[in-house]
């Protein structure tokens, strides 16, 4: 049975979750359709250029992200301390990125409404925005609308453009948030349209990957939007926690490359994309030693279920969310050595 997103979203349990997109049909609107003799590659940059707008607005970063052919995957946390600094001013203006103000707020934060009822009212409208600039549910919004008119418009046609409301699992844990990262990074390898991260176009891993070498990004948008997409900013590594802990993933940046880098040399028989096993280790591909890198500086059922974790976090999210039951993946805790 389908649940509302409230219950499937709790941050006081967790900030981060896996989100999935997917087209109409599993059709590909977003990739090349051999059938129909048409080529829709374009719009893959289209989804990329909207997460970086979206990237301005919302007080949501993105740790990881890839844009297949039919559907994305995005790996997203909210952050509600940055949202809670947001001043009224600042609240406006990042909504004004995506709607028109209604005049009184206008004259609110103009200094320029008559009564204190006006400006009850208006305050009344910022809180709301400030809360829609941490919530889920209106990221995907503002993402998905946005691409179906788009789409809708170059096909001159009306329509749905995805299957439904996208799909969010809850990221529970530390093991849960890396099997989920790989696992979206690696996408275009397991689907077997690159052999390499570093050649799996429209994907965060390659993205990291070259701002890392200091290449910039050339990927060329096909098809009648020749420009290259303006790439949305990713929530940095910054290593184990410490004090001061700097925002961000708190992992370091080279053990997670390794971490795909091998998971990605995996065979698996349910997929037929495999990194070659002849192919030299990604830092070597990319030329840099481990002092240099310093210096400039899951299988199937991962698709399955409502969150990722291990069985404990599993246990306390239902917990939040006053459930006794709860599907997703669970993933074995390695035990600490003695």
């Amino acid at each position: 049975m389908t649940r509302a997103r409230r219950e499937q979203v709790s941050l006081d349990a967790t900030p981060y979750y896996h989100c999935v997109g997917r087209c109409v049909r599993r059709a590909f609107l977003c990739g090349r359709d051999d059938f129909a003799g048409k080529d829709y590659e374009h719009r893959r940059s289209w989804i990329v250029e909207r997460l970086h707008t979206l990237s301005q607005v919302f007080a949501i970063d993105i740790a990881a992200y890839a844009v297949m052919s039919n559907h994305y995957h995005l790996v997203l946390r909210i952050d509600a301390a940055r949202l809670a600094r947001f001043s009224e001013q600042e609240v406006a203006e990042r909504w004004a990125r995506l709607y028109a103000w209604p005049s009184l707020v206008a004259r609110y934060l103009a200094g320029q409404t008559g009564s204190e009822a006006e400006n009850d009212v208006a305050r009344a409208v910022l809180a709301e925005w400030r809360q829609r600039l941490a919530d889920l549910s209106w990221y995907m919004r503002c993402l998905n609308e946005h691409l179906a008119r788009r789409a809708n418009a170059e096909d001159h046609c009306n329509g749905r453009f995805w299957e439904g409301r996208f799909k969010s699992q809850a990221i529970l844990d530390d093991a849960g948030l890396l099997t989920c990262m790989s696992y979206v990074d690696l996408n275009p390898i397991r689907a077997g349209l690159a052999s390499t991260p570093e050649l799996s176009d429209y994907t965060s891993i390659r993205q990291r990957l070259r701002a890392l070498a200091a290449v910039p990004d050339t990927t060329p948008a096909t098809g009648t939007d020749r420009r290259s997409p303006l790439l949305p900013p990713l929530l940095p590594f910054v290593g184990n926690e410490r004090l001061p802990m700097p925002d961000g993933i708190a992992f370091a940046e080279l053990d997670y490359l390794q971490l795909v880098d091998w998971a990605g040399r995996a065979v698996r028989p349910d997929k037929r994309g495999v990194i070659p096993a002849d192919t030299p280790p990604l830092l070597a591909r990319l030329r840099l030693t481990p002092e240099a890198f310093l210096k400039q500086m899951q299988p199937r059922a991962l698709r399955l279920g409502s969150v990722i974790g291990t069985v404990p976090a599993a246990r306390a999210f239902a917990d939040q969310l006053h459930r006794r039951f709860l599907r997703g993946v669970m993933l074995t805790s390695i035990p600490a050595p003695a």
